[in-house]
């Protein structure tokens, strides 16, 4: 990337947000993962296995909120729609 600041501070500050740039998209990958696994068992209509992956998939956004990824009220509507769309689908099956 081309540097365009000049003060010592300015170029510490962009490494830092780089850094934290690379360690937030790991984390929301993670996230996005963990609810695509959730929907993907309760397509399969897999009760148990949603039960379960849904419990790691709220760990997983209650972990980037805590660390400040995501704001903690975003985590709490995720997991809000995700109970919803996960009741929804056992109700269709």
């Amino acid at each position: 990337m081309k540097k365009l600041m000049r003060h010592k501070s300015a170029l510490k500050a962009n490494r830092q947000a780089l850094k934290h740039a690379l360690h937030n998209r790991r984390i929301k990958k993670g996230v996005r993962v963990a609810v695509r696994a959730v929907v993907d068992a309760a397509k399969a209509k897999d009760v148990k296995k949603v039960a379960e992956l849904t419990a790691l998939a709220a760990e997983a956004l209650d972990k980037a909120a805590k660390r400040g990824t995501i704001h903690w009220k975003a985590a709490a509507r995720k997991k809000s729609r995700l109970a919803a769309q996960v009741r929804k689908l056992a109700a269709a099956a």
